[in-house]
């Protein structure tokens, strides 16, 4: 109003209201670069080192109950059980008749051809299934402690026997087939070759010493880091033998976690187990892709040209066992207890999310060094890039995406098991709705049988899921457990 007294200005009153970002922050760092302007230009002002700012806040894990895991023998069996009955399901589907008919219109007088099965390709496919079953065995004979004269002649017995009906069969099968469909008994092998042989980088080079497992019964020493650039690489022999031995033996033991407090020993924690995960992941791919090619590819490629089956229903047939394979050996391989080790793991580790240029131009932003451990939502810069902290404890290199899709798959510990349970549930529900739509013998009777075998293993997901859900859920305060 005129005459009257006028108020401070919005510029003034911002100034004189205010505190200085300097009094906030402080007028000195020792990783920072300060803030910068909308225009991108440095300003004088520099952030104080990220410790003194704020404390991470320390990492803390749940303790979960020790849940029922099949022993490797007994495992083996099942799924060994598992894929003789989807062997004997497919042979239905391409050998079945129609035998249900009256005697004035006979059309077999039996419910398969069975002048039309190759007994030899049947017992072929039998030992190839049988193989990790058989190893087993010979690893459960060599750990009770009997006698070495006793375990070198279960083990003399096994193989010879293995040996001799592979020999007898492939005889018999060179004599009456062609050499493309003989070609076809030993295609996993030679896919397995170049995929599992030449990729061998993880075993090239020795794993870090704070790892804090064994590997192949052989502790890692101290100074191996610094030598792994003179490990040459092994021949092709080694590394086939290699390949073979992992095929056979059992899973290593779980690895441990320390809950490390140095960013590097973090980082290498993670490496070791991204290479323990991958070497599972890729037994798993690999087998459950050998056992659905033997159990219901095989057959069909040697079938007669005059035989007639249903191609989509073998097919289908095909689709079901590889699935089913692949989640026994991922429930198996991949525990409770190990994916809970990868899910403390990528809590130490943490992310880093990627911002785009000019955002968040008035805040502080330091430059990322791998011997800090940054709290959650700090800005840091690494090769002219903004990143701003996701993890509680973030010790990531913000570049990595392998570091990034680590954190992503294990942050949640649940992520995983929910896979499994969507998967295999997924199948269970289109097998029932196929059963209920079957009109054919055959059709209803594979549906049942492999029901059976499915409804185990949804059973022992849903078993793990609930069990861990409440223990994930039940507060950490009430544990009584030191902080990390």
């Amino acid at each position: 109003m005129p005459g009257g007294r006028r108020g401070p200005s919005r510029q003034q009153l911002s100034r004189s209201a205010l505190p200085s970002l300097q009094t906030l922050v402080g007028g000195s760092c020792g990783n920072g670069t300060g803030l910068r302007n909308r225009n991108g230009s440095a300003i004088s002002l520099s952030a104080p080192p990220i410790t003194a700012l704020i404390t991470p806040e320390p990492v803390r894990h749940c303790r979960i109950p020790e849940l029922p895991l099949d022993g490797s023998l007994l495992f083996e069996f099942l799924f060994f059980i598992y894929l003789l009955v989807a062997l004997f399901i497919q042979y239905i589907n391409i050998y079945k008749t129609v035998w249900w008919y009256p005697y004035n219109h006979p059309a077999s007088c039996t419910s398969l051809n069975f002048h039309l099965i190759d007994y030899h390709l049947a017992a072929f496919i039998t030992v190839m299934l049988a193989r990790r079953l058989v190893w087993a065995l010979i690893s459960e004979a060599s750990q009770v402690g009997a006698t070495s004269v006793i375990h070198y002649m279960v083990r003399l017995v096994l193989l010879t026997l293995c040996g001799w009906v592979l020999c007898w069969t492939l005889v018999n099968l060179f004599r009456t087939h062609s050499v493309l469909n003989l070609l076809f008994l030993g295609y996993p092998f030679g896919v397995y070759v170049p995929l599992c042989c030449f990729h061998q980088d993880s075993r090239a080079q020795p794993l870090p010493a704070d790892c804090g497992y064994l590997v192949q019964d052989q502790m890692v020493d101290d100074g191996a880091s610094a030598v792994s650039s003179l490990v040459k690489p092994k021949d092709f022999l080694s590394l086939l033998w290699e390949s073979l031995r992992e095929q056979f033996n059992n899973p290593t033991s779980i690895p441990t976690h320390s809950c490390p407090l140095s960013p590097d020993l973090i980082r290498n924690e993670v490496e070791c187990l991204k290479a323990d995960f991958n070497r599972r992941i890729k037994e798993v791919l690999f087998n459950s892709l050998f056992s659905a090619y033997y159990v219901a590819f095989l057959p069909l490629c040697f079938v007669k040209s005059t035989q007639y089956y249903d191609m989509r229903w073998s097919c289908e047939h095909l689709i079901m066992v590889w699935i089913n394979a692949f989640v026994m050996l991922t429930t198996q391989l991949l525990p409770p207890k190990y994916c809970d080790l990868l899910h403390r793991s990528a809590a130490h580790l943490g992310k880093w999310q990627k911002l785009e240029h000019g955002s968040y131009s008035n805040a502080p932003q330091h430059i990322w060094s791998e011997n800090t451990i940054w709290p959650q939502g700090v800005l840091v810069r690494r090769s002219r890039c903004l990143y701003k902290a996701v993890g509680p404890y973030n010790v990531a290199v913000p570049s990595d995406v392998s570091h990034a899709r680590f954190y992503f798959l294990f942050h949640r510990p649940l992520r995983l098991l929910n896979l499994l349970i969507l998967i295999e549930g997924s199948v269970v529900c289109y097998q029932l709705y196929s059963l209920l739509r079957s009109e054919k013998w055959n059709h209803t009777l594979s549906m049942a049988l492999i029901l059976f075998c499915n409804y185990y293993v949804l059973f022992k997901l849903l078993r793990d899921r609930i069990v861990l859900g409440r223990a994930y859920s039940y507060p950490l305060n009430n544990y009584g457990l030191k902080a990390h």
